[in-house]
Formats: structure tokens, sequence, C-alpha cells
């Protein structure tokens, strides 16, 4: 049986273990055995304490060695000395030693074209095409070629992935400007706001208004063969904000609701997770009431466009004043396709088609509701566009003895004939349209040409159309819900010059239930309830005064404002009085 023997231990000279507190100790055994790593805020930190001593172990001596003969001129040291500072601390040193040792180069060298590869007919030209074939690092399947071989977009200079690098330094401006002495109260990751949940139950109807006409059934058999022209219709369609409806202003009076708002106002704030665009709501608390409001010329009076989309249009840089002659780092635009004019012309649109997708000459008769429309005086002699504003009521009490409720003001555009009572709430539809306005330009997000793949491959346009619009889908799938709408009608219109963008056509139209479309979309309501009751426990926490919600124009925030009572109130009418005394 072999022995063992234990190794001979040296006490201190206090008659302990450790390092000697004794002030004799020999000078050439104070720091003995003690490993000492240079302190620098460039280093990168290894290990902090060594337990297993890997000294020996041969890839770590290889990668030493190896980083000590690309050291340069302080490579050529003798075997056995040291760089300053290294002492013993190899076993504390950073090594980079496994990742190395599986790199290998990959030859990046193009092949040489086979002959006909770049016009071969499939996908990306060709199996032996270059780049085509096999897609280049961002282009994936396909690459950034279409079928044959031939460049499917000319964005800017014709590459793919043109100025990848500026895009994340594109910054937008905020919808509305802060003021310093704005306090900030809350701020709100969407993140977080995507976790929220909140089941609410089927509201009540209090009020309806208006008159709507029956939905033109022959839109649905329009095709890309058998396009319509978007007519220019001259009607009025009212869309007040909040404040300014008198039968809010009448409901609250009676302590109806704790919250009113829009059903445009409340679908922003629902759909807040998907936004890209920089967003405001002012909130208003008077007592025990919130009133949710927006301002005029805000962002909720018009329509984006592939918002959602990975390269999203763009408006032109200004000009640097302190260096007028510089260039701007964003290629130039075509003064049609910036983010502001094809808002404006996808709100054009949105207006005229559902003016025009409408039978306002019987039969089949219009339907009025209990009343008529709450916002044209008799003064006004201009026709009315076809629109019912329904006042929904919405528990959103967590609890039996929770009495939270909330009054939204819904619209709907039309109805369906045959599809029921409209006054009961039956048969009732939105119209929506969704625009295309040049595939090949900056923004376009991908799209396929509408005219070719329309009727053919309706699923891929509806699937791209999804990825680019997905905040403003859902918004219109919220409103249709609020609402309480059967149908939604989606109308594909398109220029009828790219070049143009004055003169459009109507390509096709689709009927959805709001459900389905909710489910296609991915659009959860309760998330959407718990985000309101959020933001609504927050401002009743507040003292009594005005408040506003802003989304950061560049990251996925929302902040919860402080602002001053005067603050957005339009100062016109006594700015007029004054200079009218003046001139007196």
């Amino acid at each position: 049986m072999s022995s063992f023997s234990l190794p001979p231990i040296y006490d201190g000279p206090d008659g302990g273990w450790g390092p000697s507190t004794s002030t004799n100790f020999p000078e050439e055994f104070k720091f003995k055995d003690i490993p000492y790593a240079p302190f620098a805020k460039s280093d990168k930190l290894g290990r902090v304490a060594d337990w297993n001593d890997l000294s020996a172990d041969s890839r770590q001596n290889a990668g030493l060695q190896s980083t000590q003969s690309r050291a340069g001129p302080a490579g050529r040291r003798r075997d056995g000395a040291q760089a300053f500072g290294s002492g013993t601390a190899s076993a504390f040193a950073y090594f980079h030693v496994e990742d190395e040792s599986s790199f290998s180069l990959v030859d990046n060298k193009a092949a040489p074209p086979r002959r006909g590869g770049g016009f071969s007919r499939g996908r990306g030209g060709g199996r032996g095409a270059p780049y085509a074939a096999r897609g280049t690092a961002r282009g994936g399947r396909g690459g950034a070629t279409g079928r044959g071989g031939m460049p499917q977009r000319n964005m800017a200079s014709g590459r793919r992935g043109w100025r990848d690098w500026e895009k994340n330094n594109r910054s937008r401006e905020s919808s509305v400007v802060i003021s310093p002495s704005w306090q900030v109260l809350e701020e709100i990751e969407f993140h977080r706001l995507s976790k929220l949940r909140l089941e609410v139950e089927e509201p009540e109807e209090l009020e309806s208004y208006g008159r709507i006409f029956a939905y033109d059934k022959t839109y649905d058999r329009v095709t890309t063969k058998t396009e319509r022209a978007l007519q220019l219709v001259d009607r009025i369609k009212y869309n007040p904000t909040t404040s300014d409806d008198p039968v809010i202003q009448q409901l609250a009076s009676k302590n109806v609701a704790t919250v009113y708002t829009t059903d445009i106002i409340l679908a922003v704030l629902m759909c807040a997770p998907r936004s890209v665009y920089p967003w405001d709501i002012v909130i208003v608390r008077e007592g025990n009431n919130l009133f949710f409001d927006k301002r005029d010329g805000g962002p909720f009076d018009t329509v984006t466009v592939n918002e959602n989309a990975a390269d999203p249009p763009q408006d032109p840089t200004p000009p640097n004043p302190n260096n007028p002659t510089e260039k701007a780092s964003v290629p130039e635009v075509a003064a049609i396709n910036t983010t502001t004019s094809l808002s404006l012309e996808a709100t054009y649109i949105n207006q005229n088609f559902g003016f025009q997708t409408v039978t306002e000459t019987p039969p089949p008769p219009s339907v009025d509701f209990a009343n008529p429309n709450p916002f044209h005086g008799p003064d006004e002699t201009e026709p009315l566009a076809s629109c019912g504003y329904r006042y929904r009521l919405f528990d959103l009490g967590i609890t039996e003895d929770d009495d939270l409720k909330i009054c939204v003001r819904t619209e709907v555009d039309a109805y369906i004939p045959g599809g029921g009572n409209p006054r009961e709430g039956q048969g009732l539809a939105t119209i929506r349209a969704l625009n295309e306005f040049d595939p090949r330009a900056q923004g376009a997000g991908g799209a396929p040409d509408w005219r070719t793949k329309l009727d053919s491959q309706r699923g891929a346009v509806v699937a791209t159309e999804m990825k680019n619009n997905s905040c403003k889908l859902a918004k219109w799938t919220v409103q249709s819900v609020l609402a309480g709408a059967d149908l939604m009608k989606i109308g594909y219109i398109s220029r009828a010059n790219p070049r143009d963008n004055s003169r459009h056509v109507i390509l096709s139209t689709t009927s959805i239930r709001p459900a389905d479309f909710a489910a296609q979309l991915n659009v959860s309501l309760a998330n959407g309830w718990g985000i309101v009751r959020t933001v609504t426990d927050l401002c009743m926490k507040m003292p009594e005064g005005k408040y506003v919600l802003v989304k950061d124009p560049n990251k996925p925030v929302i902040r919860l404002y402080a602002v001053p009572a005067d603050t957005f109130n339009a100062p016109e009418e006594g700015s007029e009085e004054d200079e009218e005394e003046e001139q007196e």
C-alpha cells in the first residue's frame, strides 16, 4: 500500500498563514509567487481568480506565443524575458484562442460568369449567376435581382442596400415642439406596453347620429383589366376633436362615463406599439373626467404610407445653415414621393374612395340614424358625406366595484344592402383604401407591381401591405371593431402614371370581417384595452390640468408631459381684436 506524506507547512513569523504583517519580513519574499497584472481601462478582463492553474495548457501557451510573435519589434525579446507588468499574470490574461483557431478565410472573389447566366429564366437569374442565384448578404434568396436576373428595384444608384449605414441616422422631428417648461411625468417603453392585457365586454350604444348610404357592390367586381378612375367628389365629412363634440359635452354633463374620446384617437393609443412615426394626444382632466383630444393639423388628420417598411419614404433633408452648399446625406427623392406628399395623397384617396363607392340616389335608399348630423348647421349648403356616428360605452372596470367607463365616438361609412337593419347595427361597413405610388421608388418597401400581381398573386400583395403598413391597417381594424362594423371594404388604388400624383385608378376592392382581419394582423384588442387602462390610471393619479402623451420620434417610447393650461390654445381671436383696437 502506497504511503502518503504531508507536505511541509511553513508558518509565518506571526504564527499564522498568509502574507505576513511583520515589518521584518525579508524583502525578497514580500511579493513572491503573487501574480501581478497591469491595470488599464483598455485591457480586457480575463479571469478574476484562477483556481485551476492552466499555465501549462498548450492552447494558452500557444495563444501567448502567437500574441508575442505578432508584437512587432517588441516581439524580438529573448526567451524568458517578460514584458513590463506581465509578471506571472498570464493566468489572468485574456485569450481569444478558440475562435481564432476555428477561423478561416472565405474566398469572396466573384466567380467567372457563365454564358447566359445573367438572363436565364428562374429565380435570381439562373443557378450559375455569380450574385443573383444565391443572393447578396442582404438580398437573401433571389438577391437583388428578380426574374431573369435584371434589377428589380432602382434604389438611388441601382444597388440594394445603398446607404444602409445611414438609415439608422435618419432622425425624425417630434410631432409637437417640446417646451422646456414641460415636465416629464412618466416614460413607458413599447415592450412594456405589449405585455398589458384587459378583456372588455360588448359595449352599450348610447346614441346614433348622421345618415349613411348603401355601398355600391359593382366595385367588388372591378379588376385590373376593368379599372375605374377615381373621381373627385365634393362632400363634407366632419371629424372634430373630443372637446369640440357637442354630444360628448352633453354626455359628460350627465356623468355617463369617466373617459371621453374618438375612435381615431383611441385606435392610435391601442396600436401604439406598432407605430413608428411620432404622434401626440392632448389629455385634459376636468374633475373626475378625462378628455383625449387631438390637435388641429396633427398626425391624426392624415394617413401614413409604408410607415413600417424597412426603408420608409423620406422627406428631403433641410439645408445646413452653416454650410448651404453641403450635399444632403439622403439621396434626392422626387417631390411627389416624399413622406409628406404621400401622406396627403393617401388622405385624398381615402376620402374620395369612400365618397365614390356609395349610392346616393335610391334604390337602395339612404338610412337616417336616430338623430341628424350634430356638426352640420342649418346654414350649410354643401352636401354631406355618407357617415354615421355611434356613441358607444365600454366598461374598463377590472372588478365589479371598479367603475371606469369610456365613451367613444365611432364612425361607419356605409351599409351593405341585404345585411339587416342598419339602425340596429346590422350590415354596417367601413371603407378604406390602400394606395400604390411607384414600386421602383425609394420607400416602396419591395411592393410588387399591382397591375400585374393583384389578380394573379393577391396574397403576395396583401402580405407586403401587411408588412409595410402594419400600424395603419391595425388602426383601421380597431376603428371598425370599435364601431361595430360587420365588414371592412378595402380598395386598391394606384396612380394612372407613377410620375403623376393627381390621377388615380381603382384596381380592385376586397371585403373582410374586422375580427378576421385582426387575427391575420395579430392585433390584440385585449392588449389595446390594457394600454388604454394604464394611461387612464396614470392620468387619474395626477391633479386637474392638461397633459400631453407624446410618442418619441426615433425611439419606441411614449412620454407623459404636464403642460400649462393655455398650451395649444389658438390666440387668433384675441390678436385680431388687439389689432383692431390699435387701428382705431
